[in-house]
């Protein structure tokens, strides 16, 4: 390193190369800031205040270096400022730029020592993340100097630090220069890593997300507001310059504006009313999945909400019901009078604020038995949204994650960190025994704070207490895409961060149903009928096939054992008779066959008579001549005490009325003879049936409507009926 006496003399040897360098860096860095910064409009500076903030942020949050590293030191007191600003976009402007001079520390270290600032001033330690914020923004302003408006206060300190970078200004130029040559790169931005680019370059596209409140005004109004205002709805909002808006596919409260809308849309009256009010849509796909889950009469716990936001837009959607929303981890009782008056600006009226964190709330709290769906939003690292200074004003309180995100990605350790948090606070969600579901849902894209999370956690549930444990379940939300369908085939939602969103992972676990709490049909007509919505239509009154087979079933008493092996040795006796009489029933069969074989046993066993289904041209023609096996009387006496159906056996029972004499097999013969000559009988009948033995499939020839006559000689075993 060269003394102040060396410093002066290369500085006056080498003034014009350093001229020519100055220049080539700032034509360069013109052009070069037009191509790799879309979006972003011309600066003239920041209020000193500003500053001042944004290098106590920078201190907070830079890379230490090991002491051999180290070219630059810093203090560790933080800058004084006379009152800290409460305004929400000086805010945001001093985050930016202490997340731009993390980004580029390396750089920013490197030109200052190039430019031999630190060689030839004695600068105060505390100063120098001062400096580092201040020399970031005089490069991104090309080296011209800042404009200052007339009543904004000065800071001592900045006013130094700007004089000293303005003294330096050509060699500071000359650096840079050196820089860039060095790493072949037409500006700064080509430096740093690909992701950190990559995720930059999406921070500048990216559409704005914004939900409708609905408590104020409807979608339909909304509409008609923007039409007015020159806004006009398209289905995309893909690389269209105009002024335009879309609704969301996933969220239908939810619309969508092209970036470069922002400052336009901030101030009409929409947005300053609480009609409008931008958010990542990450949290908006969070809160929908909670009112898909929910009843009338529901209430929510949502743990680490990050942005009010988010707790206003749960407020809104519940609006209609009975549900009141408890939100955890609000530990400054000072934030209250401020959120009590953002929400009823809102007109939220159904939130109540616990002052305790989530670990410290136990799973049998009396202001929670109503609770039935937790939404859980845990600290994550982030790395799936694209602004990361939005990511953590709305949404995370730690600032230390910039320095991942200025690196592009967390560190193992960190990660572990945030992963064991996470898994403490889903099994303590999953402790809330009145509690059926959890929503988790977070904006990394690392497994470890997903997926494993879920897995771990229902893996390792308890299942001692007497509730049902909790599964997986598909997405409620609707999937829009081949996509989203894929990446949700394990029952996980995802959204990878692309160009029209940012990343989100989100997943839904539900207890399973109890066995025991099952509820049939007539519970659920029963209860309808008793709250007066089954006006008119009559309940409880059985169907008349439900009465049928009632009755079928208990007017029809089974066959004793002892009746059927009678009537069975009866059916032996007959068909022996008429095997012996083949001979001569063959000369005079019938020309008719009868029904087949399975209907022959049912006829044969059955006590009653059968009604025809046909004309039957000789009705003296028994039943049982068919093929009939008495090798078999384990199989025709089950079809024996086989119960016929109720129906049939009515429409037979006129039968039995109409021909009593034939119904009467054991009728004394010698009260017969008087009425009708045998001669005349004997002649009808002179032909006997044709038998067939059973081991033979052929059917033989039977009749129906008639029953047969056992224990009669072979002449009178029928009487003509001159009636018919």
């Amino acid at each position: 390193m060269l003394n102040s006496t060396n410093e002066l003399q290369f500085s006056s040897e080498n003034t014009e190369e350093i001229s020519r360098l100055a220049s080539l860096a700032l034509s360069d860095d013109a052009t070069s800031s037009e191509k790799n910064s879309p979006g972003l409009l011309e600066k003239t500076g920041y209020p000193d205040s500003v500053y001042v903030m944004a290098a106590n942020i920078f201190q907070g949050i830079r890379i230490e270096k090991s002491p051999e590293k180290v070219l630059i030191k810093y203090g560790n007191e933080p800058l004084r400022s006379s009152s800290e600003s409460e305004d929400e976009s000086l805010q945001r402007l001093s985050y930016e730029l202490a997340f731009s001079a993390l980004k580029y520390q390396d750089i920013l270290e490197t030109i200052l020592i190039d430019s031999y600032i630190f060689p030839s001033t004695t600068i105060p330690d505390h100063l120098s993340s001062l400096i580092i914020v201040m020399l970031y923004d005089f490069q991104d302003r090309k080296f011209q100097a800042r404009f200052l408006s007339d009543n904004e206060e000065s800071v001592a300190e900045v006013q130094e630090v700007e004089n000293l970078l303005n003294s330096f200004k050509t060699k500071l130029a000359a650096a840079l220069a050196r820089c860039r040559i060095k790493h072949d790169a037409l500006s700064i931005y080509n430096i740093l890593p690909e992701t950190v680019r990559n995720q930059e370059l999406r921070a500048s596209t990216l559409p704005l997300y914004a939900w409708i409140n609905t408590c104020k005004i409807s979608p339909e109004e909304v509409y008609h507001s923007l039409k007015k205002k020159g806004y006009n709805k398209v289905k995309s909002v893909l690389h269209i310059d105009d002024k335009i808006f879309a609704v969301d596919q996933h969220c239908y409260d939810v619309l969508i504006f092209p970036s470069h809308l922002k400052n336009d849309l901030l101030n009409i009256d929409l947005f300053k009313d609480y009609k409008l009010i931008f958010q990542d849509k990450s949290r908006s796909l969070a809160v929908h999945s909670v009112k898909a889950l929910l009843n009338m009469d529901d209430d929510i716990l949502m743990v680490n909400t990050g942005s009010w936001y988010t707790v206003a837009h749960m407020s809104i959607l519940t609006n209609n019901n009975t549900s009141k929303i408890f939100v955890c981890g609000v530990q400054s009782q000072a934030k209250h009078p401020d959120l009590k008056n953002l929400f009823t600006k809102m007109g939220c009226k159904n939130i109540e604020i616990l002052h305790e964190t989530f670990l410290n709330i136990e799973s049998k709290d009396i202001r929670l038995q109503k609770v039935k769906v937790i939404l859980l939003l845990p600290r994550c690292s982030g790395l799936g949204v694209s602004n990361p200074v939005e990511f953590i004003l709305n949404e995370h309180e730690d600032t230390g994650l910039l320095k991942d995100f200025s690196q592009g990605g967390t560190s193992e350790d960190k990660l572990h960190v945030l992963a064991q948090q996470q898994y403490e606070q889903l099994t303590h969600a999953m402790k809330f025994t009145k509690a059926q579901a959890v929503v988790y849902c977070t904006c990394s894209v690392y497994p470890e704070e997903n997926e494993a999370v879920v897995k771990k956690a229902l893996e390792f549930q308890d299942h001692g207490i007497k509730v049902q444990p909790y599964r997986l379940s598909p997405p409620v939300l609707p999937l829009c895409s081949l996509k989203e369908i894929h990446l949700s085939t394990d029952k996980f939602f995802r959204m990878e961060p692309s160009e029209i969103t940012n990343g989100c992972f989100l997943s839904v676990l539900t207890r399973e149903r109890d066995p025991s709490e099952t509820v049939s049909v007539k519970d659920v007509l029963a209860r309808a009928a008793a709250k007066g919505l089954l006006d008119g239509i009559e309940l409880g009154k059985s169907s008349k096939r439900e009465k049928k087979k009632k009755k079928s079933k208990t007017s029809l008493p089974k066959a004793s054992t002892t009746d059927s092996n009678g009537i069975q040795m009866k059916i032996a006796e007959f068909l022996s008779r008429e095997t012996d009489a083949k001979a001569n029933r063959l000369e005079t069969s019938t020309t008719k066959t009868s029904a087949p074989p399975k209907n022959t046993i049912q006829v044969a066993c059955s006590s009653q008579v059968r009604k025809p289904s046909k004309p039957v041209t000789n009705p003296l023609v028994p039943t049982f001549m068919k093929n009939t096996s008495p090798s078999r009387p384990h199989q025709r006496q089950a079809n024996f005490v086989r119960p016929r159906p109720e129906d049939k056996m009515v429409v037979l029972k006129p039968v039995e009325i109409v021909l009593p004499p034939v119904m009467l097999p054991f009728s004394n013969p010698q009260g017969i003879r008087p009425q009708i000559p045998t001669q005349n009988f004997y002649y009808r009948w002179v032909g006997p049936k044709t038998v067939v033995p059973s081991y033979l499939s052929t059917p033989s020839v039977s009749r129906k409507g008639e029953k047969p006559k056992e224990n009669l000689p072979s002449s009178l075993l029928r009487r003509p009926r001159p009636w018919l």
